[in-house]
């Protein structure tokens, strides 16, 4: 147009005629060029993020099991691998010796009173026999008119007086014997207690805090004397959106990235927890380690765990549009976009699986879909050619 006027305002001023230049139609009715994309096969992943704490699958914490000692001895330190049954602190056992050796004299006296019974219900026994040999010959006398009634009835007295007492010798020797059972279980307490000031782990692990201080009073209330972590093992408890959490399953594959590794470390899911916090909307997934020689029990980290791993049409992401709440995609035929409703799968990256809608090798508008409507003609341009311009 400066053109054309230029030329005009010099035929005026000279005189001179020329040509007045037009707009040609074919500037008007050029086709929009527009990128466009096939659907193609692709190696798809879907992953969900999560992210925790990494924590000890089990902790254990490790209380005296008799109280009122004082520590004499410590002998693991935060830190030390333990096996189970180590020996990890030694209590006094000086009170508890002295106990023992009280007992172990009562027991010499318990004995000495059940031989003493047992000698009193042989001599009772003996004599409640002849007491009653002297009663049956004195009642036959009786019989034959020999003797007196009186005489009859004083021999009978003194048998049953011998029988009692022989009852009285047999309830003092099982009297002994149930004191010598007494002394003999207070020995078996007091064995066992001295046993117990010695504290030990109850399963191998890793020492992650020792609150035991010497010379202090042994008690199971308060901090435990050590914690440590069973067997050393490892998990993280990751926190996964409600809306993920049933595409995860045991045995899922998951990469796990931490601050100051150059490289994620791997594990899988171990278990997937039953309940979703009321609060958060969020369920959690606990995820093992192939090899945990690197983490510490407190470390943060992220996890990105794989649910599904295919070859699947799929279409840039950025073809992807919305109408009416569904998905949709332009198609292109023949130069023509048409408006389609897909259904989608995995999103990877820049990419989406197409499950419903389109075959593979169908075309598809990649980008400017908001400003191409449905039913109109483009100049479609393959996308690695506009990648190369």
């Amino acid at each position: 147009m400066r053109q054309y006027s230029m030329l005009l305002l010099t035929a005026l001023v000279f005189g001179t005629a020329f040509p007045v230049l037009a707009e040609t139609p074919a500037a008007a009715t050029e086709l929009p060029a527009i990128t466009v994309s096939k659907v193609d096969r692709r190696d798809m992943r879907e992953i969900v993020l999560a992210t925790g704490m990494i924590t000890p699958v089990q902790q254990i914490q490790v209380v005296p099991l008799i109280e009122g000692q004082p520590i004499e001895a410590l002998l693991a330190d935060v830190g030390d691998r333990v096996s189970a049954g180590q020996v990890l602190a030694r209590l006094s056992s000086s009170t508890l010796t002295l106990q023992k050796a009280q007992l172990t004299a009562s027991i010499a006296a318990a004995r000495a009173q059940i031989a003493q019974a047992q000698a009193q219900m042989l001599e009772a026994t003996s004599s409640a026999a002849e007491a009653q040999r002297v009663a049956d010959r004195t009642s036959a006398l009786r019989k034959q008119g020999t003797t007196s009634q009186a005489a009859a009835d004083q021999a009978q007295a003194a048998a049953v007086s011998a029988s009692s007492r022989v009852a009285v010798a047999t309830q003092t020797n099982e009297s002994a014997k149930a004191q010598l059972a007494l002394v003999e279980a207070q020995i078996a307490n007091v064995d066992l207690q001295l046993s117990r000031t010695e504290v030990t782990a109850p399963f191998a692990g890793e020492i992650t805090a020792r609150n035991a201080q010497l010379g202090a009073v042994a008690s199971a209330a308060g901090l435990p004397m050590f914690t440590l972590i069973r067997d050393g093992a490892l998990e993280l408890r990751a926190d996964v959106a409600e809306t993920d959490l049933a595409k995860l399953a045991v045995d899922q594959s998951v990469d796990i990235i931490l601050v100051g590794l150059d490289a994620p470390v791997k594990g899988h899911v171990r278990l997937v927890e039953p309940t979703i916090d009321s609060a958060t909307r969020l369920g959690r997934v606990r995820i093992g380690f192939d090899d945990a020689s690197a983490l510490r029990s407190g470390m943060y980290a992220e996890a990105s765990i794989l649910v599904k791993e295919a070859t699947v049409p799929s279409v840039p992401i950025t073809a992807l549009g919305s109408a009416q709440g569904k998905s949709v995609v332009l198609a292109v035929t023949q130069g023509q976009a048409h408006r389609v409703t897909v259904q989608t799968g995995i999103r990877d990256g820049g990419w989406v699986e197409i499950t419903q809608g389109l075959s593979e090798g169908e075309t598809v508008v990649t980008k400017a879909g908001a400003f191409v409507r449905d039913g109109d003609h483009i100049n479609p341009i393959a996308a690695s050619a506009a990648e190369t311009n």
